[in-house]
């Protein structure tokens, strides 16, 4: 599975949900539709289908109603859970294009050699993505864009960046 969101909050009164999309357009989301949702306390995923959605607000947010849930307290009880789909069902990459899945847990370089840590998780900003890097007791937070992110090598389980240490 690859976790593509997370069911926010509930949103109206109709059952609706705010969704956070982490696919690039953020509607791009609404394209699958079967969503696997986590179960409470992470025991697995349930399959339950969109079907309403729409862009919300100025920040490109979602909202969307999930078959069967038509009221505030029906939706209350899905906020929170992550979305995911298959792997088989993404789409195909294309050049120097990542899941961000695929980069959790890589060793981190900076073009001068020296190791920052391993991919820690991912923060999306109103600047853009931000990939987080943990090692030792420091903390790296570095733009997903290509000035920074130099070179992924998925096999040798590595990314290199323009990252000054200090």
């Amino acid at each position: 599975m690859i976790v593509l969101g997370r069911l926010a909050a509930a949103w109206g009164v109709e059952g609706w949900l705010k969704v956070v999309s982490y696919t690039d357009p953020p509607q791009a989301l609404l394209r699958y539709p079967v969503w696997h949702v986590s179960e409470p306390g992470g025991a697995g995923w349930q399959q339950i289908a969109p079907i309403g959605g729409r862009a919300h607000g100025a920040k490109e947010q979602l909202v969307v109603q999930l078959a069967g849930v038509t009221d505030p307290e029906a939706a209350r009880n899905w906020a929170g859970r992550e979305i995911a789909v298959p792997r088989r069902e993404l789409a195909p990459l294309g050049p120097r294009e990542y899941y961000w899945e695929d980069l959790l847990g890589l060793a981190v370089r900076n073009r001068a050699g020296q190791d920052l840590g391993r991919v820690g998780h991912f923060v999306e900003l109103p600047t853009g993505p931000v990939m987080v890097v943990t090692g030792g007791s420091r903390e790296h937070w570095i733009p997903l864009a290509p000035r920074h992110l130099r070179r992924v090598n998925l096999d040798a389980g590595q990314v290199e960046v323009d990252w000054d240490l200090d």
